[in-house]
Formats: structure tokens, C-alpha cells, sequence
């Protein structure tokens, strides 16, 4: 990394919390990430970062993020009430979500 302090933690790129959600499971699987993910440095580069990101979201929820063809999955792990508790919206994930860590991590790498 470009500086000396102490390292970023890859759970420092969870906040803030995006304001808009695509399903009622996104909220606590962004959460289960960032805990998951707490403890480890963010990796020197994006590329890195990106496949730790899958990595985890494929062993929290299931499946592999790049290749499931559903537009959404239900874990029911992550229903905590509503209508549409418990769904995992994998469109969100690969066109908002995952991005926005991954080039949350990229203004970090650069700083």
C-alpha cells in the first residue's frame, strides 16, 4: 500500500452502507461480509480485492456471484421479515454493490 500507518482493514470498506438496496437480504448479507471480512488487510491490488470479495460472497451465500445465472436467491439466514426477506438480489450485487467496494478499495490503494 501507498502509506505507512496502520493497515486498512477490508471491513473499512463497508461503511457507509449504501442508501438503496435491491432485496430485503442485501442489507445483512453487506453485514455478514463486512464481518467476515473484519480481520483482513484490504490485498495491494483491486484485482485482488475483487476475488476476496467474491470469495466471500460465494462461501456466505452460497453460490458464485459471476456465474449463477438466477436474478436472485433466498438464504434463510438472512430472513428477518418482509415481504421479500430472505432474497439475495444478484443483479444488485453485480452492477451496484460489488463495484462500489471494489472501487471503494481502489481510492484507498491510491491515497
Amino acid at each position: 500500500m501507498a502509506h505507512d500507518d496502520a493497515a486498512v482493514k477490508m471491513a473499512d470498506l463497508f461503511d457507509p452502507e449504501p442508501e438503496q438496496w435491491g432485496l430485503r437480504g442485501d442489507p445483512y448479507v453487506w453485514r455478514d461480509l463486512r464481518d467476515h471480512l473484519s480481520g483482513t488487510d484490504i490485498p495491494t491490488s483491486v484485482d485482488e480485492v475483487a476475488s476476496l470479495l467474491r470469495a466471500a460472497f460465494s462461501e456466505l451465500v452460497g453460490l458464485d456471484l459471476v456465474t449463477a445465472p438466477e436474478p436472485h436467491v433466498y438464504r434463510e439466514h438472512y430472513a428477518h421479515g418482509g415481504m421479500s426477506s430472505g432474497h439475495v438480489d444478484l443483479h444488485t450485487w453485480r452492477d451496484r454493490l460489488m463495484p462500489m467496494l471494489v472501487e471503494r478499495a481502489r481510492t484507498r490503494l491510491v491515497a
